[in-house]
């Protein structure tokens, strides 16, 4: 791990084995900024335009990869992490710590653990109650695509009517939801998600699948997150294991934690694990999903 100027986001820390780099940012955040092959694009967007002046007391999107605590509301999801963060060292990886939000008494953390060969990064998303009060909440974690990529999410499997007479899933909409716009397909096994640059009204779903993992195609390039799924627990956004936004400038790729009742002093975890393949097609179709992906997915256990 070294620390290195990346403008315009100022000092990263940077981690790298030989095949995929991150770089973390420490004048903002949590918030990791770049995940892509060395000497690569980078599979996230970056959003920060240093030609804009920033009001230090305002949220930001930035781009990269953020911790937020579900369900969405303002102005306590919006809480600005424009201050810098304290890390620490860990084997193969990071530790960075948000200051105590004074709106939320809630505290931010991000362990960031880069395999030592191969694309696996380890990301632990952490939220602590450093208030006077119990509070649920659940971990949200947010990838900030690239534009001009499609997402994949897993629809729950598939069974006869005579032997399930009880729905196993939901698709959530929001008040902007559009299921007649292109950019979504509905398939029998997959929902995909197209981001387009030309098509600035914003889109946004919901799901419940019990396959923990999502993924987003682009330009030859596959990112995978897994993350694990629990049964019995209570989702946010009407049971949301995952969600997809899309605007004209970027998808985000999100997934949540079970809601959690945190005592004063307590704190919850969200694990995700990211993979990076190269040489993909973007699949437009559940066949394709099938053919190009599913094979990617059991590379990864």
């Amino acid at each position: 791990m070294n620390l290195i100027d990346y403008p315009p986001f100022g000092p990263c820390l940077r981690l790298a084995n030989g095949q995929v780099e991150v770089l973390i940012t420490t004048a903002l955040g949590p918030r990791i900024i770049r995940y892509g092959f060395i000497e690569g694009e980078n599979e996230f967007a970056e959003l920060l335009d240093p030609t804009q002046p920033l009001d230090s007391t305002q949220w930001h999107i930035y781009g990269g990869h953020r911790l937020w605590h579900a369900p969405e509301m303002r102005p306590r999801t919006y809480v600005p992490d424009n201050q810098p963060v304290t890390y620490e060292s860990l084997p193969s990886g990071v530790r960075l710590t948000q200051a105590v939000e004074p709106l939320t008494g809630i505290q931010k953390s991000l362990e960031v653990i880069l395999a030592p060969e191969g694309s696996h990064v380890r990301v632990i998303h952490r939220l602590c109650n450093q208030g006077v009060w119990e509070i649920e909440l659940a971990a949200w974690a947010l990838s900030v695509m690239a534009p001009g990529g499609c997402a994949v999410l897993p629809l729950p499997p598939k069974a006869p009517h005579e032997t399930h007479l009880l729905p196993v899933s939901a698709l959530v909409l929001w008040a902007y939801t559009d299921l007649s716009d292109p950019r979504w397909s509905l398939g029998r096994s997959y929902i995909l998600a197209r981001q387009d640059p030309l098509r600035a009204t914003a889109q946004k779903i919901g799901l419940h699948t019990p396959f923990g993992w999502a993924a987003y195609a682009r330009r030859g390039h596959l990112f995978l997150k897994r993350f694990e799924y629990h049964p019995e627990a209570t989702y946010p956004d009407w049971g949301s294991t995952v969600e997809v936004f899309i605007n004209d400038r970027f998808l985000e790729l999100e997934t949540l934690s079970p809601l959690t009742r945190l005592p004063p002093g307590a704190s919850l975890e969200h694990i995700e694990d990211w993979y990076l393949f190269d040489e993909v097609p973007t699949p437009h179709n559940d066949q394709q999903v099938e053919r190009h992906i599913l094979p990617r997915l059991l590379e990864t256990g």
